[in-house]
């Protein structure tokens, strides 16, 4: 299982308002169970293991024979498979290309794809009416690349990827309408192209038996209950700071978790992505120094990577503890540092740490922040699962377009 080390609690030691907060975490959660029960949040089906996919084995093995998926979608609909596919990429001998933005500029984005005729492409937009990924897919690439190799994943209804479909005679895999893009990481939307990688799927999905895990249960609520007392404090900046690379992705796909379902109304948690050891040069000085409106979540793993070593030939005597260190023994001492001087300073964080990098721990993690997420929902009175204010920009993105 996931590590997950919630030192909120030394810092709201003797705190009247946490305890209070932590009862009503655990009410919450029981409430939460009674609608999960009941069916009431459906889109939690796709995070079981007898949820069935709308697509099948055949579906799989006829387009596992290219060498590369390219995904075009944008936010909820392809932020998840890039967390899995970072997370995993030394698992799979896939390469995996993602357009998840409007950009002028993307040619350079074909540079790195290879024999780009052994490719399928897998287009997700639970609408079928995303302007970028439509605009994506008419700029970027030609009928006759997208030939008998064309993937859809949408709503079944009258929309444009469906005509597109029609057009190309493309394979289409239904978007539940009930799962939104930013839960929808272990409905089809992810699970596809997951299977497609050679991952096993069954793996991804816990839900069932982490509910009924007491350990997993009880950090679930005690970190509910730390986030909601620091939001009540005014202390809402959320920074995920990473000391891994390969979870750049899963970083950015809990920022649009967080972002979109928790900030309505005038509330609202702020999430910020850093990078270590990279921003102790240009942003630690205001995290360990500045406003005190922030709280931390560490990334890391345990993983070892024997590749790169400091050399003892070119290391100036003044700085020899350096010699024959792997580079990830200096990251992570970098990494304890920070947090001991967190400490010090009585600057509020947790500790999420990866061991195996599996599809287990993945589903877990996933798992673990769809339900804090929900859970403090509940707590802030808001809808998790809407995104009003966005779709207003999108009214008005057209009428300039028009």
């Amino acid at each position: 299982m996931v590590k997950i080390n919630n030192f909120f609690n030394s810092y709201f030691t003797n705190s009247s308002s946490y305890k209070k907060n932590v009862i009503k975490a655990k009410k919450i959660f029981n409430s939460f169970l009674v609608d999960l029960r009941n069916f009431k949040i459906p889109l939690l089906e796709s995070f079981k293991k007898n949820y069935e996919f709308d697509f099948s084995k055949l579906m799989i093995k006829k387009f596992s024979i290219y060498k590369n998926i390219i995904i075009v979608g944008m936010g909820g609909s392809i932020l998840g498979t890039k967390s899995i596919y970072s997370f995993l990429k030394n698992k799979t001998k896939k390469n995996v290309f993602f357009f998840d933005n409007l950009d002028i500029n993307l040619n350079h984005q074909f540079k790195n794809i290879k024999q780009i005729k052994n490719s399928c492409f897998i287009v997700v937009s639970k609408s079928g009416n995303t302007l970028e990924t439509i605009a994506n897919l008419n700029i970027a690439f030609s009928k006759k690349l997208l030939k008998n190799k064309l993937i859809i994943i949408t709503e079944i209804k009258d929309n444009n990827l469906m005509d597109i479909a029609n057009k190309y005679n493309a394979e289409v895999i239904e978007h539940k309408s009930f799962i939104g893009g930013r839960y929808s990481v272990l409905s089809e939307v992810g699970m596809f192209p997951a299977a497609l990688m050679g991952f096993n799927l069954v793996n991804f999905k816990n839900l069932d038996s982490l509910i009924k895990n007491k350990n997993f249960v009880s950090t679930l609520i005690y970190n509910v209950a730390g986030l909601y007392t620091l939001y009540l404090k005014k202390k809402n900046n959320s920074v995920i700071l990473n000391y891994d690379s390969n979870l750049n992705d899963l970083g950015y796909w809990y920022q649009q978790l967080v972002a979109e379902s928790l900030g309505k109304k005038g509330k609202g948690i702020n999430p910020m992505l850093s990078f270590g050891p990279k921003d102790h040069h240009s942003l630690l000085q205001l995290y360990l120094d500045g406003p005190k409106d922030k709280f931390f979540t560490f990334l890391s793993s345990t993983q070892k990577e024997k590749k790169f070593k400091v050399s003892k030939d070119i290391i100036p005597n003044s700085m020899k503890f350096l010699r024959n260190k792997h580079a990830d023994f200096i990251i992570n001492a970098q990494c304890k540092a920070v947090k001991n001087i967190f400490k010090l300073k009585k600057i509020p964080y947790r500790q999420i740490t990866f061991n195996k990098k599996n599809e287990k721990e993945l589903g877990e993690i996933f798992t673990f922040f769809v339900l804090e997420t929900i859970l403090l929902s509940r707590l802030m009175n808001i809808n998790p699962f809407d995104q009003p204010a966005v779709e207003q920009v999108k009214v008005e993105t057209k009428k300039i377009l028009k």
